[in-house]
């Protein structure tokens, strides 16, 4: 990645940091640097910049400290991705109660029809590719009964990427690893059976295609369907879990 700034006046290095931090941002905001990201070195954002590292490293751990970016293990910045870091109080509400599970369902149903929408207008050939490869994964998965939460998180990841928008992005980004316990907790405990295997892989198939057809009324419609069935269950087995009156 290259990253530029137009030519700064001589000026103290807080300045030019501050200019350096709001650069990362822009980068952030536009979706060129996407949650879980890893930054390029100090020395090559000094040198893709015309600026110091000392303003580099300033900046950065700016935005370390407001929560942008955080540091990788073993060296290096990353844009943040993980629900723990950014709320671990709402990681936490999940942790303790699955019935927290079923509001996440029906705020995801809202977002995801809104970004399955703007998936089918926005979509690159890049972003097909990815969106083909991941079904065509579901589909041997289907058949063998594994990797079924991982397939359904990449999946979901990548309508959120291919919906163009980085503010969504970084919601999802916020919410990915309660995401992925929620998915875990769908495809291998709520509905685990081959039938609801194959309903399932039955429903993204429906959402790709939609996508890749670029219909944006037929997207939102059938990621609408997929999510509402997944709030029915939850329905079920919350009334299945409640004592019954009387």
């Amino acid at each position: 990645m290259t990253v530029t700034l137009a030519p700064l006046p001589n000026t103290h290095s807080e300045r030019v940091s501050d200019r350096v931090a709001e650069q990362v941002l822009a980068l952030i905001a536009s979706g060129q640097l996407a949650p879980g990201q890893r930054l390029p070195g100090e020395r090559q954002l000094a040198e893709d910049m015309g600026v110091s590292r000392v303003s580099v490293r300033a900046a950065l751990q700016r935005l370390k400290t407001q929560g942008f970016l955080a540091a990788v293990q073993g060296g290096g910045t990353r844009v943040i991705s993980s629900a723990a870091i950014m709320d671990p109080g709402l990681a936490q509400l999940v942790r303790l109660n699955h019935d927290n599970l079923h509001d996440l369902a029906e705020i995801r149903a809202s977002l995801e029809v809104w970004a399955a929408r703007r998936a089918a207008s926005n979509a690159s050939a890049a972003h097909l590719a990815e969106m083909a490869g991941i079904v065509a994964a579901m589909e041997k998965d289907c058949l063998r009964g594994r990797h079924k939460a991982e397939d359904d998180v990449a999946f979901h990841l990548a309508v959120a990427k291919a919906s163009g928008s980085a503010v969504y992005m970084h919601i999802v980004s916020v919410i990915r690893d309660i995401l992925r316990q929620m998915l875990e907790y769908h495809r291998y405990e709520l509905f685990a059976t081959a039938e609801e295997d194959r309903t399932l892989l039955g429903h993204h198939q429906a959402i790709f295609a939609a996508i890749r057809d670029g219909d944006p009324d037929r997207a939102a419609a059938a990621m609408h369907d997929h999510l509402g069935w997944v709030a029915g269950h939850y329905d079920a087995e919350r009334r299945r879990r409640s004592p019954t009156p009387g």
